[in-house]
């Protein structure tokens, strides 16, 4: 027969005192003798005794569990995100729940209905490269459970958001590209309906603007994911052109390692003869030959903000102004880009 766990009735019962005040004791309630409580927690170790903390939260409107929903994490950008999550929630006693929609709408919603039913006290969200249509979202919100998107925009719904510049570390990329002699500039852009693959789009091309040079539409490729393979056919078209780009800019780093495998396979040499430059710095990419210039984004500072605004918002007393809240990448200039 199952041992039956033991609770307060049971510890008040055998000292003969109400449960009450066997809550108040084991909470340190000054109001209780000091005899009182030493006999209360003797007991309660015996009877190897738990706090139902289900009951608790009940009790308290709260389950201190914090609902987190990336697309996927073995890649190094949203592990290192979870990390600062994590950094901020877990000496507060959250549980963080970590699910993953594998850039699945369909499983981002099946997560998000999960998550609402055990009653999680907030949401963090980077949403899949599916998610167009923003049902669940709203429904969190008109649920009245705090929100924050991270990482990648759902224009139109109003929460808490935090992100990075994409735009400007795409400016930067290009730029120097340009400003290091490249002429004919290839983007290897994201999936069309990312919020980032549109920023860092727009800023590839702004940069081309800037420095006076022609726009070439065929030069501009998307790729269907975010890993080394998903760059191999982009840069094959690339270099079956007549006249091939001096330069390629890729959406991330994954992309741009697949690109320079098949750039070296070819014999071309990079960066004499292709410069490439990658976006989130994983760390693989200073070790792969040559290294590869990036743009690094903030990713750790990224997720410890947006639970640092989850926590403020779950804790506030009276509702406060929404927050929108941009992060800056840097450049890092490798040995897969000319020197200026």
């Amino acid at each position: 027969m199952k041992k039956k766990r033991a609770t307060i009735t049971d510890i008040a019962r055998e000292l003969n005192i109400s449960p009450s005040t066997v809550s108040r004791a084991l909470h340190d309630h000054p109001a209780i003798n000091v005899k009182t409580k030493k006999a209360v927690v003797a007991l309660a170790k015996k009877l190897n005794y738990h706090p139902n903390l289900q009951a608790l939260n009940l009790l308290r409107k709260r389950t201190n569990t914090i609902g987190v929903i990336v697309p996927e994490i073995t890649s190094y950008f949203f592990s290192a995100v979870i990390n600062g999550i994590q950094h901020l929630f877990n000496p507060l006693g959250y549980n963080v729940i970590i699910a993953q929609s594998n850039e699945s709408f369909a499983e981002e919603c099946q997560i998000i209905d999960t998550l609402m039913a055990i009653q999680v006290d907030g949401f963090l969200i980077s949403p899949s490269f599916q998610t167009t249509r923003y049902d669940k979202l709203k429904k969190i919100v008109d649920s009245h459970i705090p929100l924050v998107i991270f990482d990648r925009d759902c224009a139109g719904i109003k929460v808490d958001k935090v992100f990075v510049d994409e735009y400007q570390g795409a400016f930067q990329a290009v730029d120097y590209l340009a400003k290091s002699g490249c002429r004919r500039i290839a983007h290897i852009a994201g999936p069309a309906s990312l919020s980032t693959s549109k920023h860092r789009l727009r800023g590839y091309l702004d940069a081309l603007r800037e420095n006076n040079m022609d726009i070439n539409e065929d030069f501009i490729i998307s790729c269907k994911g975010f890993l080394p393979e998903h760059g191999i056919k982009p840069v094959r078209r690339l270099l079956n052109f007549p006249e091939i780009p001096d330069g390629i800019f890729a959406f991330n780093d994954g992309v741009a390692i697949g690109a320079m495998s098949v750039i070296k396979d070819k014999g071309i040499r990079i960066p004499e003869d292709i410069s490439v430059i990658g976006f989130d710095d994983d760390p693989h990419s200073s070790y792969f030959k040559p290294s590869l210039t990036t743009v690094m984004q903030p990713t750790y500072e990224l997720g410890l903000l947006s639970a640092r605004i989850l926590n403020n918002r779950i804790n506030e007393e009276s509702p406060s102004a929404l927050r929108l809240e941009t992060l800056f990448p840097e450049l890092l200039v490798r040995g897969s880009s000319r020197k200026k």
